[in-house]
């Protein structure tokens, strides 16, 4: 019987079994940022030990740093102690770090894989939920908290419990202004926000097979969204041609030799899954969130759910709770509400590609009026590539703010962050209460050329009219 990708990484990765049945993982890849790290730093210098392998670990900074003004001291003083913190940390212990300074700096889930330091077949774990954006490459990747932080840099392992495999096939065609962020919104909304605990999520099908590596990272970044802890897509010819010629990627003399070893991690055709499910491409639209939660999902042609149709009291229940948050009324069609911010960004959707497709739409068109809109590159070389491409340009006539790399208004730990009840038209991941920097901000979850499409109407709007 043949092995998922999962299966075989795991293996490979297996120090030991431990007595409560458990696996001593070895983590090939460890990423670090200026937010969950300084207490892992603390914590290993009271117990009087060192960064085991300080090459496999990669620092740079995207939380807490402001993406309207760069030039230290930040404004922030706790911005500020951060970064200088994970300075002194990463110069104690020898770690590479993409400061701000480099040219490279940015959301540490996009350079990463910019770098080639992301690569199939390896385990990489991050103090951050959203590290499954890596599996977009073929590896097992997943968040951590800050003492498993401490038991990397000490270790270089971690124990952990299997998960079991789920197999998402997504075939057919997509319809025209159907991106990668509306398949996973449309996979959540089906399987539930809690649908994948306990599991991880394989994705294939001829849709994964088409798409580009910076669309199958959209996807894999919000597994987690869906209660998975790790997502990923086998490695391919579309993987191998990303990363060659990267820095951190296997060089000309290896690099024949590392594409046999990667291939080699792929599933089995005879592999066994825990479960699949099969979707048609056709039936997924252009989504949005309504609600409060990432599965709070419809299609742009549909209504906000009405809960006396609900099928259960629970249901019911949560549909309401998100009704009163949202201040949004039942039953009316999810392109008649307002938008007062357009965030795009993130390490969801803040890739060069996400910034090409929604310039394409922004071109010649104009903000609405009362409407705020910010553009936040997920790294500086992104930012780079867009001033180069005059895609930059092209919001900034139209009325955004070009700013930063940075994590920025995904979840506001920095000066980015909706203001009262203010509803924005996000790019990002979470559409949970306050996710945003307001208590009482609402987020509306779409495809970052859905967000340029609100943020020049004014309101949710169908990108296929565009």
């Amino acid at each position: 019987m043949g092995k998922t990708l999962y299966e075989k990484t795991w293996d490979a990765h297996t120090v030991a079994t431990m007595d409560d049945g458990r696996t001593q993982l070895f983590i090939g890849t460890h990423l670090i940022h200026e937010v969950t790290s300084p207490q892992a730093f603390g914590m290993i210098r009271d117990l009087g030990l060192t960064v085991k392998y300080p090459q496999r670990t990669f620092a740079t900074v995207d939380h807490i740093v402001p993406t309207d003004n760069q030039i230290q001291p930040f404004a922030d003083p706790l911005a500020e102690a951060m970064i200088n913190e994970l300075k002194k940390n990463v110069e104690q212990y020898g770690i590479k770090y993409f400061s701000l300074s480099t040219g490279m700096q940015g959301i540490v889930h996009m350079v990463g894989p910019e770098q080639g330091i992301t690569q199939p077949g390896t385990t990489i774990v991050c103090g951050d939920s959203h590290t499954a954006t890596h599996g977009a490459f073929g590896a097992i990747a997943f968040g951590i908290g800050t003492t498993q932080v401490r038991d990397v840099l000490a270790t270089q392992t971690l124990a952990m419990a299997k998960l079991k495999v789920r197999r998402i096939n997504v075939n057919g065609e997509l319809k025209q202004g159907v991106y990668a962020k509306d398949v996973v919104l449309h996979i959540i909304r089906l399987l539930g926000a809690k649908g994948g605990i306990g599991f991880a999520y394989e994705y294939g099908g001829d849709v994964f097979d088409r798409m580009t590596m910076e669309e199958r990272m959209t996807v894999c970044n919000m597994s987690i969204e869906g209660g998975a802890r790790c997502g990923y897509v086998n490695p391919d010819e579309t993987t191998f041609e990303y990363l060659k010629g990267r820095p951190y990627a296997p060089k000309e003399d290896e690099w024949d030799a590392a594409i046999e070893r990667w291939k080699s991690f792929a599933s089995d055709a005879d592999a066994e899954y825990d479960d699949v499910v099969n979707i048609n491409a056709a039936d997924i639209e252009p989504t949005v969130t309504w609600g409060i939660s990432p599965d709070h999902g419809v299609g742009v042609s549909e209504l906000i759910p009405d809960p006396e149709k609900a099928e259960t009291p629970e249901q019911r229940a949560s549909i309401q709770e998100a009704l009163d948050y949202m201040k949004l009324p039942a039953g009316t069609p999810v392109i008649e509400i307002p938008v007062d911010v357009a965030f795009l960004g993130s390490c969801t959707n803040g890739r060069l590609s996400d910034f090409r497709e929604a310039a394409k739409i922004l071109k010649g068109r104009k903000v609405a009026e009362g409407v705020k809109a910010i553009a936040v590159p997920g790294s500086q070389i992104t930012a780079h590539q867009c001033e180069q491409e005059g895609i930059a340009d092209v919001f900034r006539e139209a009325g955004f703010e070009w700013r930063a790399a940075g994590c920025s208004m995904c979840l506001a730990m920095n000066p980015d962050k909706l203001v009262g009840d203010q509803i924005c038209a996000s790019s990002s991941n979470r559409n949970y209460k306050g996710r945003q920097g307001s208590p009482t901000g609402r987020t509306i979850l779409m495809s970052p050329a859905m967000v340029v499409a609100a943020a020049v109407t004014g309101k949710v709007s169908d990108v296929r009219d565009f």
